[in-house]
This record gives structure tokens, sequence and C-alpha cells, in this order.
């Protein structure tokens, strides 16, 4: 079993890191699932990465480093139900469901993903990254108390309560990407945080692939991350959409991204998601500023507004306006906007450039 291992305690953390971010989830979710406890799992799959991180640099990295992980969360799980007298007639459904992640039931992490973005959750636990470590654990401890008193099922809904909770998963995503891509913490931009909701989307899609609405969340997260090497300038600040150096757009990222939205166009029901996706395809495909399809932006954003009437959707349908039939006819549209976006930045901005 010790044939092409290595050996190196860098190359044992770089393989552990790779695998934490699939597996980690994973296990979490099939344990939360049988013990129904969330400290109990995520303090199991939390020590049997402790115990990877000490064995792999001096044993070797598995030929299989997941099957690794859910062999040895197997065993620490049955250690703690024998010792728990509570869980003792789970041991039995552990011993056998918890075997190797290739056999996991596929919505294990669609159950978690959903318990976690319950509506009867804040908001506030959403943005529990945006804060010190201290105010994370309490809020996360918040959340889950919540689960609890709430009686909040572990389960993926159905029917209509599917396609609304499906909508409050994609909010949250949503949520999680425009923080990272634009935070509000003060820097302009932390890559790490969208990557990561880029790739739960990833997961949501993978585990729902008939909700077209995911799919035109994932590629509007892939398109502005195709161009995340062009957003900052070398003293970090950020480089305006038209002032961008497009070489450095990542247009097999563009392309793969245009194929899926093609893909959920197919399904044949559209969205606000699909539509902003769209909308960023529109610009992405496009060679220089000047060559932008404004016309067919305007027409999206037409769209956009009839499905999603928010303030900011109509103020950005003005800027795409300013390019179709000038800045007197956008100007005009934007002031009608001034009682509901008076505090908002980019309102004053965008007025400042019409003016």
């Amino acid at each position: 079993m010790r044939s092409g291992r290595r050996s190196t305690t860098a190359q044992a953390e770089d393989a552990l890191v790779q695998v934490f971010r699939e597996e980690a989830g994973r296990l979490t979710a099939r344990l939360v699932r049988i013990i129904g406890n969330f400290d109990v799992a995520e303090e199991i799959v939390q020590d049997t990465l402790l115990v990877a991180l000490e064995k792999w640099p001096k044993d070797g990295v598995p030929d299989r480093p997941a099957a690794w992980l859910a062999t040895a969360a197997k065993r620490r799980a049955i250690d703690h139900l024998r010792r728990d007298a509570r869980f003792r007639q789970k041991l039995e459904l552990l011993k056998q469901e918890l075997t190797t992640p290739e056999s996991e039931e596929p919505d294990d992490r669609l159950r978690l993903i959903f318990t976690c973005c319950h509506p009867a959750l804040s908001r506030e636990a959403a943005r529990a990254f945006l804060t010190t470590e201290s105010a994370i654990a309490q809020r996360i401890v918040r959340a889950r108390r919540k689960i609890v008193e709430a009686g909040i099922p572990y389960r993926v809904p159905e029917g209509q309560d599917l396609d609304e909770r499906v909508q409050e998963v994609l909010a949250v995503l949503y949520l999680m990407f425009n923080e990272g891509y634009l935070a509000s913490t003060g820097k302009p931009v932390r890559r790490d945080l969208a990557e990561d909701a880029e790739w739960l989307a990833g997961l949501v899609v993978r585990l729902l692939p008939a909700e077209p609405e995911a799919i035109g969340l994932l590629v509007l997260m892939r398109l502005h991350l195709a161009r995340a090497d062009a957003r900052l300038d070398a003293a970090g600040d950020l480089v305006l959409l038209r002032d961008q150096d497009r070489s450095r757009w990542k247009r097999d990222l563009i392309a793969g991204a245009i194929g899926l939205l093609e893909q959920a166009g197919a399904m044949r029901r559209p969205g606000p998601y699909q539509l902003q996706a769209a909308i960023a395809a529109c610009h992405a495909e496009a060679a220089s500023w000047e060559a932008t399809d404004w016309p067919q932006i305007l027409l999206l954003y037409d769209a956009l507004v009839r499905l999603l009437p928010t303030p900011v959707v109509r103020l950005n349908r003005a800027v795409a306006l300013r390019h179709v039939r000038g800045a007197a006819d956008a100007l005009t549209e934007v002031d009608a906007l001034a009682g509901e976006l008076a505090g908002y930045h980019l309102f004053h901005a965008t007025r400042a450039e019409l003016l």
C-alpha cells in the first residue's frame, strides 16, 4: 500500500490542503446525518485531519487520501459513540454506512448546505467570515444553537419548498461572493473568499444539475473571477472595466462559463442570476471596451428589471442606457433613484460621471 507514496512534510501538507476542501465538508455532512450533532461531527473531522497532519509527513501520503480520511473518521466516530451511551444505538448505522467517500449518498453535503442556509438563521451568520475570529466563533455557536432550538430539519426540502429554499441558498452564496469580490472590510478584494463561494456554488450545481439559476450564479461568479488578475493595479487599487488589460483575462474560463450558461438557457427557465451572467458574458466576450454590445446589454437589463426591479439594478441599467441613448436620458433615470439611493456611493459616482 506504500507504493507511490511521498514522504516530505511539504508534500504531505500540500496533499492535505488539497483533500481538505473536498473531503472535510463531505465527511462532516455524512457524520451529521448519522450522529445528528454538528459539534461532534466537526470535532471528529478536525481530529482526523490533525492525525493526518501528524502521520502523513512521517509515513507518506496514502495512495487514496480521501479513503484514508474516511476510514480514520469512521474509527474515531465509533470510538466516540462507544463512550457515549446516548449514541450507542447509532453505532450499527455508522458501521454500515460510513465507508469511503465514493459510497457516500450524493445529497449529504446538500443537506448540510440547506440546513446552514435555513431562513430561520440570521444573515449575520453568513457574514461571520467578515469579522474577528472570536466573533466568528460566537456567531457559529449561535447559529448551531438556533438550528437545535428551532428544530431545523437536516434534510433537503421537496416540491415548492425546495424552489423557495434554493433561492435562499443561492442568495447566501451570492452575498459571500460579493463580499469577497468587493469586500466591505476595507480591502478592495478578498479573492480567497470569492473563490470559496464559487467552489460552493459549483458543489450546488453538481448536486442540483437541473437548477438553472444555480448554474447562472456559478457562471456569473466564474466570469467575474476570469478577469480577477486585471482588476487591480500594481498599488492594489481597483481598475475600471474599461481600463483593464483584457489580455490578462482567462479566456478558457470565460469560454467554459459561457458554455454552462448555454446549458442553463436550454432549460428555458430564465431567472435573475442567468440574466446577470448573460450581461457579464457580453462584457467578457467583447474584445475591447469600444466593442461592447451595449444594445444587447440594455435588453438584458430590461428583462432583469422586470424580474428584479431593485434600485441598484435600475442604476446599472441606466449605465447601459447611457451607452445606447446618451447621458441625458440616463441622467433622467438616475435622478429618479435619488430618494432610494441617496446613501449609496455608486449612485453619486454614476451621477457624477453622467454630469
